[in-house]
């Protein structure tokens, strides 16, 4: 029988956000409320009993959180910005107490949720691996006997002497990494850290915790790559304003996530800045049928092409030649396909819009997700935005919603399905 490596019952976490009031003039009614809302405060805190100028609001992070994570378990852990994911996860790690609530840990916790936390920055690399081992439970005998492999998974031999507030912060977390892991823990928590490392270590790192999770360890890991929680996780639950609102596999609960309005299937618009650099940033990015409605979507036909609109704004002439990507991943987490415009152009300041189709019956009846992005090539590769799942689109077939072989009712595998040119001849 699986045993219960972590179980949460009615868990709540309340902060007080206390806002300053500069207001000069109002109305009557705005004042008596104003004063009303003083005195209750007053009665509430009464260490701000002095403050006229203070309103404090209570502001529930976590709220009735109910949760049981099996031992070996991944749990992937979605949601947006403010949702609580980080919240649950430090409270899990006892790093914050929770307002109320019961937390139960069956075994040694190792948590990584912040780049370089309990590293000293005046202290060198050497001295903090002894310093974050111990800060984790690690013995001192312990640390030296894993010191050499946490050095070469963190490859920062040549600085290991050198004090770390002179690291990049994709130094900082590679050795933060490489310390917490090296704990072999029963339970890893990980928060959106890796994002900080390149993509090649950040494989290094979904290698070891896919390793960890092979030989039975429980971990719960918070993401916004879409694809790495599918591919990762057996199971997932998706935050929102402090509640669990899907708790099933990962597939399912990425889907809930994409359509129920907690992010913006078919379309999306920044209305501040964007993601991008001083050169270009990304405005805007569409999926729509080729129908000349000229209309967001994220139901598409099989038989339908697909276009894939973005946005983008020049911000200042230069010599760059910007190159548009797209990048399609299943909701399993498999890579359907990466395309990029082979026109490089030197542009103008300005807003342009790029878009590619993808013909129709080529890709397969599943969900898809897309990431935009813009690169440049000369005289170095360089990224200058990637917005890794910025649309979802579903695919469907106009026959009772599965495409399947025909006479077995078995849906055809595989991300695409193409429509391919075939001869046929007697010889």
């Amino acid at each position: 029988m699986t045993n219960t490596a972590i179980s949460i019952e009615n868990l709540h976490k309340k902060y007080l956000l206390k806002h300053t009031t500069n207001k000069r003039y109002g109305s009557l009614r705005d004042d008596i409320s104003d004063a009303t809302r003083k005195i209750l405060n007053k009665i509430r805190h009464p260490s701000m009993a002095n403050s006229n100028a203070v309103n404090i609001e209570e502001f529930w992070a976590l709220n009735g959180i109910n949760l049981e994570i099996k031992e070996g378990e991944k749990l992937g852990i979605i949601g947006r910005n403010g949702a609580g994911k980080s919240t649950l996860l430090k409270v899990i790690s006892r790093i914050i107490e929770p307002t109320k609530g019961r937390i139960s840990l069956n075994g040694r916790v190792s948590s990584l949720l912040e780049v370089g936390t309990g590293f000293h920055p005046e202290l060198s690399g050497r001295e903090n691996i002894f310093l974050n081992g111990a800060i984790l439970g690690m013995s001192k005998k312990e640390i030296r006997q894993k010191f050499d492999e946490i050095v070469d998974f963190a490859e920062v031999e040549k600085f290991l002497d050198t004090p770390v507030k002179h690291y990049s912060s994709g130094m900082y977390v590679r050795l933060a990494f490489a310390v917490a892991s090296s704990l072999d823990p029963e339970i890893l928590i990980i928060d959106e850290v890796l994002a900080v490392g390149d993509a090649r270590f950040q494989k290094k790192c979904l290698g070891k915790m896919g390793d960890a999770s092979k030989s039975g360890k429980t971990i719960l890991f918070v993401s916004h790559s879409m694809p790495t929680i599918a591919s990762l996780c057996d199971r997932a639950i998706l935050l929102d304003r402090g509640k669990i609102v899907s708790d099933g596999l990962p597939s399912e609960t990425i889907l809930n996530y994409y359509n129920n309005g907690l992010t913006t299937p078919g379309m999306v618009t920044y209305l501040d800045k964007g993601p991008g650099d001083e050169l270009v940033r990304l405005r805007s990015a569409r999926v729509k049928r080729n129908d000349g409605l000229n209309q967001a979507t994220n139901d598409i036909m099989v038989n339908e092409d697909v276009l894939l609109e973005m946005t983008f704004e020049v911000l200042q002439d230069s010599d760059v030649d910007f190159v548009p990507n797209y990048n399609c991943f299943t909701a399993s987490g498999e890579c359907a396909f990466y395309c990029h415009d082979t026109a490089k152009q030197k542009l103008k300041k300005g807003t342009y819009i790029s878009t590619c189709l993808i013909p129709a019956n080529f890709l397969n009846a599943t969900t898809y997700f897309i990431g935009f992005a813009i690169s440049s090539y000369y005289p170095n590769i360089r990224v200058h935005f990637y917005d890794e799942n910025c649309l979802s689109f579903n695919v469907e077939d106009p026959i009772e919603g599965v495409i399947t072989r025909p006479n077995t009712g078995i849906p055809i595998p595989g991300a695409i399905r193409p429509n391919l040119q075939w001869t046929f001849e007697k010889q």
